[in-house]
């Protein structure tokens, strides 16, 4: 791995927002890259774009996520670095948030994670080299209203990439964690939402709902600009433990 262009991503949850805009910047930049999403076909035009294989993946399979890491360390003989970023949003107050989108959120936002994290650690660790980068979000280090149980679970991400960082520097891997707020992507509108509203959260929890479906398109931040960003971070000699 001598020249930047010569390392192999596996980037999850291609289909829309900072995913699929990463694996864009990759491509464009002459990077190999495995591309994931659920349903693959969405993304199916990546690999004409580039040194790249397209592959289905939903996270919270763990024995999918395990094939498809033994599919690209087979056609690319190494994944180099893993951009998890694969998730979902919700919208409600705590009180609002049924048990099954709570437990639908932790399964998909850190299970799902964990997921990969586990799947790509065998080959990472024999090669003694490598790279994991989890997308959390700026909610994953402060709770905002209306978004309890969505920030609950970066917040999960967030300390378990603590401790892993711990565990496997020593073993020449890397660990990042990217912390994004509001960027242009489709992440307000793809969201789910409380089925059930309770009228006292209405200026809290509901105003923050209001707002986040009024800033779609709207936002400050540059995807195509995080994506360049995200690259730039991970292979930085001195690589940041977080990118805000």
């Amino acid at each position: 791995m001598r020249n930047e262009t010569s390392k192999v991503w596996l980037v999850t949850g291609c289909s829309t927002g900072f995913g699929r805009f990463i694996a864009e910047h990759l491509l464009n930049s002459g990077d190999k890259i495995v591309a994931t999403a659920r349903k693959s076909e969405t993304i199916a035009e990546l690999q004409w774009k580039g040194d790249a294989i397209v592959l289905p993946l939903d996270v919270t399979d763990r024995e999918q996520c395990r094939k498809v890491v033994e599919a690209a360390e087979a056609h690319f003989a190494r994944i180099d670095v893993l951009i998890n970023n694969a998730g979902i949003g919700f919208f409600g107050a705590v009180e609002e948030t049924a048990e099954s989108d709570a437990r639908r959120l932790l399964e998909v936002n850190f299970f799902g994670t964990a997921n990969m994290i586990h799947a790509v650690l065998p080959g990472m660790r024999a090669r003694r080299s490598g790279m994991i980068v989890n997308l959390t979000s700026i909610g994953g280090m402060v709770g905002f209203t209306g978004v309890g149980y969505y920030c609950a679970s970066k917040f999960a991400v967030e300390g378990l990439s603590d401790t892993l960082r711990k565990e496997v520097e020593p073993l020449g891997i890397k660990i990042m964690t990217v912390e994004p707020s509001g960027f242009r992507t489709e992440w307000p509108s793809s969201s789910g939402e409380a089925q059930t509203i309770i009228e006292d959260y209405d200026r809290t929890a509901g105003d923050a709902r209001r707002a986040y479906h009024a800033s779609v398109g709207h936002q400050r931040g540059n995807p195509a600009r995080a994506a360049e960003a995200t690259r730039e971070a991970a292979l930085a000699a001195q690589s940041s433990s977080r990118v805000l």
